[in-house]
């Protein structure tokens, strides 16, 4: 005889409690471990930033600090996917765990792109090109989902880098530094770097790409020397990064980048420092809270002001 509905949703609520219970216990217990870490990088990003400005970190160096030669495999890069293994273990750890409950009961919310446009045209005034942008935007994260990541990063990549286009915060903006949203930036058709790369972030992250996987990364260009910012995806701790960048539509590994070196690295869970020698800054994975970064925290309260669902430090 088969049992009644009631049974199983006994059953069901038990095995999910016990779950969650469990994840919070592994949860707490992490961030116990974690935290007395934390307070000895606790530094803001600005001060990061201006000492950044003065240091020269090899993009191609090992993991144990010292240069490497342009022939080497490692590179600074790669050392950040290093230096956030632990925390991408926990992460997948539990995410294992709650597979199960997460698929049986919960259906992923989608972005609701009727008010998020409606949102757009009373902050920043009727546009019948943003329109377009952020319905083509809706249709490719509302598409058939490549199998495999290199061709998710692909589709991501292609689309921003043809939607947008390039223009400088000061004659898009009339302000030095501003990062705009990818509503914004699509309402505009134009953005700067940190712009395209935090769109094509906040993009993978809603196709399901895990955060562990993807660094917003602030890096200088050599040859002409400036500041600039680039999407990094690490398919795993021991694998070599992919770039993501607006000035290049092809993604190549971070060994064939001998023009850009890393600064800082961040995403929605907090800003890591690639491997350096020099020790003022530190060799610690953590660099600090990602709600340190008040730019990073700008962009989160209007992306909610626009109409997502923004939970934490990401929508």
């Amino acid at each position: 005889m088969f049992r009644g509905t009631a049974f199983y949703k006994a059953l069901w609520r038990s095995c999910a409690y016990r779950v969650l219970s469990f994840y919070r216990y592994k949860a707490s217990e992490y961030g116990r471990l974690d935290a007395a870490f934390q307070r000895s990088r606790r530094q803001t990003i600005e001060v990061i930033e201006l000492q950044a400005n003065d240091r020269q970190m090899p993009l191609f160096s090992p993991v144990g600090g010292s240069p490497a030669s342009t022939s080497g495999r490692s590179h600074g890069l790669s050392a950040l996917a290093t230096r956030f293994a632990v925390d991408r273990l926990a992460r997948r750890l539990c995410q294992l765990l709650l597979t199960g409950v997460v698929l049986a009961s919960l259906a992923y919310a989608g972005w609701d792109f009727s008010l998020i446009t409606r949102r757009a045209s009373t902050l920043y005034g009727p546009s019948v090109e943003g329109r377009h942008g952020v319905d083509a935007w809706r249709s490719l994260l509302n598409g058939h989902k490549p199998a495999s990541d290199p061709e998710l990063l692909q589709r991501v990549n292609q689309f921003f880098n043809q939607e947008l286009r390039y223009v400088e915060d000061i004659d898009l903006w009339k302000v030095d530094d501003y990062w705009a949203t990818p509503v914004q930036s699509l309402w505009k058709g134009a953005g700067d770097c940190e712009d395209f790369a935090i769109a094509k972030y906040f993009s993978l992250r809603q196709l399901g790409m895990p955060a562990d996987k993807l660094l917003i990364t602030y890096v200088k260009v050599l040859n002409p020397e400036r500041a600039h910012m680039v999407l990094t995806y690490y398919p795993d701790a021991d694998g070599e990064p992919l770039v993501l960048d607006s000035l290049v539509d092809t993604i190549e590994p971070a060994d064939a980048r001998k023009d850009l070196l890393p600064v800082y690295a961040f995403n929605g869970e907090g800003v890591w420092l690639p491997d350096a020698t020099d020790t003022t800054i530190g060799s610690s994975s953590i660099a600090g809270d990602i709600k340190q970064l008040s730019r990073w925290q700008d962009v989160l309260n209007k992306m909610k002001a626009e109409g997502f669902p923004v939970e934490g430090n990401t929508p």
